[in-house]
């Protein structure tokens, strides 16, 4: 087949959550030798570079960076006292695509008259940015959906007042869905609408997940439309597969090295993410639960994400007097970022405490490690729903419902034993494991994803 000139541009938004999968996706893309500029602030592209795992960014020839200053947005310190945990302190960021629209355009203008056809992929937050490829008849437009497509077809079924499904066990599923209320402030929906645009412009929609466990819901999707388009490409897991951890270059993470002296499953994961502060009796709750459950552990603990995470001091979250000393061997506490992906695809790694973002979520289903799931806020109780409800490869915490409740150490301590030291928990890590190898392979080739990815790929370069 003879290929064509094209041109992708790729515009992520600014969390940390967002950014990281379009990176990822721009690898992905890059490696079928197409040209990659990815359209990003200044701030969040070093964010982005430092924080990727399995590839270098700066080191790809055919990926190029177009870095725009922005206003500097005064952002509050994370709240760990906040009646609700959704990032309220990051609502300035909602501001940064009114300031990228200019500089985007321009870059369109001068890229368009240079190719045959340019490809834009953007966040769905990003839509009010890219609505200048209107002018230019040689652009498509793609939007990126980045949360599963059962949570993504969850809203739109909602909005539709939950109809009955033709399919009884997805129905039944998808009864069982959190209530929306508590996990997107009323402010931020309304700065979401503006984005409703890309409904004029929409060549088709682009998922961080897999036809392997959410073909389903990629086919409800595809039968109801969605955002004007009916065509759907499932093209995750866009997180590497095939971890390398850095062993033979001297660089390897203190973590993995612990790692390496635990029993096969034996270790529990905690980590919650780039937007989730916890309070002083959250972490009392947490580090006593997870001491009285007398399992290894390795506790990411880190403050949330600030608007820019270069600038000022970070809280140290403190921990309950001598808890550090206390654990000799049984655990171990990283303030710094961790490497998640060689973390979950350590054999010693047995179990995810999460708060299920996608990112997270994805991660962990690719490297076959079954969760416990706590959500915080936006689509991670409906992620945890996947996880709990459709795949089975996890339990909860504490129910959606109970989410203004202080979560106690003895309910931390049961789910843990649970998910660690029970049969029930045994059926779930079997089934975890499965699925991770079915999601790896499916990135081979024959496999669905590798298939969906090249559908995409020659449909772009027809």
């Amino acid at each position: 087949m003879e290929k064509k000139d094209v041109v992708v541009l790729v515009v992520p938004f600014v969390l940390q959550g967002h950014l990281n999968q379009l990176l990822h996706f721009s690898g992905l893309l890059s490696s079928y030798n197409l040209p990659i500029h990815v359209v990003v602030t200044t701030t969040h592209s070093r964010q982005a570079k430092l924080r990727v795992h399995g590839w270098d960014p700066t080191t790809a020839t055919n990926t190029h960076f177009h870095e725009f200053e922005t206003p500097k947005f005064e952002s509050p310190p994370p709240d760990p006292n906040a009646p609700d945990k959704f990032p309220s302190h990051l609502l300035p960021s909602f501001q940064v695509p009114s300031h990228l629209r200019e500089p985007f355009a321009k870059l369109l203008a001068d890229i368009a008259p240079t190719t045959s056809r340019v490809i834009v992929i953007h966040d769905y937050l990003m839509s009010s940015v890219v609505q200048d490829v209107v002018a230019y008849e040689n652009a498509e437009a793609y939007v990126f959906y980045g949360a599963s497509a059962f949570t993504t077809f969850s809203y739109l079924w909602e909005q539709k007042g939950r109809p009955c499904l033709d399919d009884a066990e997805s129905y039944m599923q998808l009864t069982k869905i959190p209530a929306f209320e508590g996990s997107i402030p009323a402010e931020i929906l309304e700065s979401v609408a503006c984005h409703n645009v890309c409904q004029t412009f929409n060549s088709g929609n682009i998922h961080d997940t897999c036809n392997v466990f959410d073909g389903k819901f990629i086919d409800f999707l595809a039968k109801e439309g969605l955002t004007g388009s009916r065509k759907q490409w499932a093209m995750g897991p866009f997180n590497p597969v095939a971890i390398s951890d850095n062993e033979d270059l001297g660089r390897r993470h203190m973590s993995l090295e612990w790692l390496d002296k635990q029993a096969k499953d034996s270790v529990i994961y905690v980590s919650f993410g780039t937007t989730t502060s916890l309070s002083d009796d959250e972490i009392r709750e947490l580090a006593n639960g997870l001491e009285n459950s007398q399992h290894k552990f390795i506790w990411v603990l880190r403050d949330a994400d600030k608007g820019d995470i270069f600038d000022g001091e970070v809280r140290r979250v403190e921990l309950p007097k001598g808890f550090e000393e206390r654990l000799g061997a049984q655990g171990l506490v990283v303030r710094e970022w961790a490497p998640q992906l060689e973390i979950l695809a350590h054999p010693a790694t047995g179990g995810f405490m999460s708060h299920c973002g996608w990112n997270s979520s994805m991660e962990s289903i690719t490297m076959g490690v079954p969760i416990t799931a706590w959500p915080m806020h936006s689509d991670q109780p409906r992620n945890a729903t996947l996880v709990t409800e459709v795949l089975k490869t996890g339990i909860s915490v504490r129910d959606w419902e109970s989410r203004g409740e202080l979560v106690t150490s003895s309910t931390i301590e049961t789910s843990i034993r649970k998910l660690m030291a029970s049969d029930e928990g045994d059926a779930m890590r079997k089934r975890a494991a499965k699925l991770g190898d079915d999601v790896r392979r499916s990135v081979e080739k024959g496999g669905a994803t590798r298939t969906e990815i090249d559908s995409f790929i020659a449909h772009i370069t027809r």
